[in-house]
């Protein structure tokens, strides 16, 4: 069976999605001159950068544990596809992204799209790890639900919408 991912290939794909997922916030933090914009993204930044601790802590005990898994054909299959299609698995794109913008609503439309994204890869990693860890990537989950949430109530402060 050839195998496309290993189990701490995914995790460290969960890292790079949330190092650019913080570089995406701290740029638009630096772009957009408005203190309530800024404030939200400066939060959001900081939750992504506290995400690479988690998941750094869950590749070092696969490491350690050396619990890595054997995906099988159509699962890794899955999973590249997930990570092919989400650009913030490709390094240095959150600042890339961030420089473009030219609207806060675009910004945020942005956001709800990478939060959405975040949660369908992580589920597809909660699969993969050993299941005394299904926890921590379930909190995760969690919080990126919480980042959606607070980006689609955003979304409707900015849109006139209550």
């Amino acid at each position: 069976m050839k195998e496309i991912f290993s189990g701490s290939e995914v995790i460290e794909l969960g890292i790079q999605i949330e190092k650019n997922g913080y570089d995406f916030y701290t740029g638009l933090s630096r772009k957009i001159n408005n203190p309530v914009f800024t404030s939200v993204f400066d939060l959001l930044a900081q939750e992504e950068e506290k995400h690479i601790g988690v998941f750094r802590k869950l590749l070092e005990k696969i490491s350690l544990v050396g619990s890595e898994v054997s995906l099988s054909d159509e699962y890794s299959a899955y999973i590249s596809s997930l990570a092919g299609k989400y650009v913030f698995t490709q390094a240095g794109k959150g600042f890339q992204i961030a420089k473009k913008i030219t609207s806060a609503l675009e910004a945020v439309d942005l956001g709800i799209g990478f939060e959405r994204d975040s949660i369908i890869f992580y589920e597809g990693i909660k699969v993969i790890v050993p299941e005394n860890e299904k926890n921590i990537v379930s909190e995760l989950i969690l919080q990126e639900e919480k980042h959606l949430k607070r980006l689609l109530d955003f979304k409707a402060k900015l849109s006139g919408g209550k």
